[in-house]
């Protein structure tokens, strides 16, 4: 198939703005897994994709500008959640389409992100999210980028659901086994102090 030839130019956006309620309040894409902040894991995986690599945080900038070309932050005040991130990379992303990926998901693999590139290039003018059983996974998406109009009128009327925002626009699935063990998202830390649960 020519898109695994020729993988979609796309810009990167990794999710790290989030208040970390579940880990106590601490910035969870700077926390430690496997001797290596979270963040340093999907920056390892996602830079060889990408000439511009954006990370949404709205704190601690200093350490992620490390790992980013870009940061940007929420355009409303007091962690309004992951919409405002994505709405921000769309606002600065200059290719026709933008890979998001939340912080808190180290044991994603290049293949599953070169299977979402796929499926956004064979469906181009629709975002692209994972599905894994009957769960999306709205934050593991491509989205392209002249849809960012869409997303802020829906910001504007009062959504803040990325998923049904997506849905609305006719989003195409990226279906995983339901129990896929690359989708384990680390946002406790409980499982962040697990024994990884795919093999090297």
């Amino acid at each position: 198939m020519p898109s695994h030839s020729s993988p979609l130019p796309c810009s990167v956006l990794l999710l790290a703005g989030g208040r970390g309620q579940r880990m106590g309040g601490l910035d969870k894409g700077l926390l430690d897994w496997h001797g290596q902040p979270l963040i340093a894991h999907l920056h390892r995986l996602v830079r060889p994709l990408t000439d511009e690599l954006i990370i949404s945080c709205n704190r601690n900038q200093p350490q992620y500008a490390a790992y980013a070309d870009q940061l940007v932050g929420d355009d409303s005040p007091d962690f309004p959640g992951p919409l405002a991130g994505i709405r921000a990379g769309l606002a600065v992303a200059q290719h026709g389409h933008l890979l998001v990926l939340p912080c808190d998901v180290p044991q994603i693999d290049a293949r599953l992100l070169a299977d979402l590139r796929s499926t956004a290039q064979q469906n181009p003018l629709l975002p692209v999210m994972v599905r894994h059983g009957d769960f999306w996974e709205p934050l593991l998406c491509v989205i392209p980028t002249l849809l960012r109009e869409r997303f802020d009128e829906a910001w504007a009327a009062g959504e803040r659901s990325p998923r049904r925002i997506m849905q609305a626009l006719g989003a195409k699935a990226l279906d995983c086994p339901a129990d896929d063990p690359r989708l384990a998202n680390l946002n406790t830390p409980e499982l962040l102090h697990r024994p990884p649960s795919v093999s090297e």
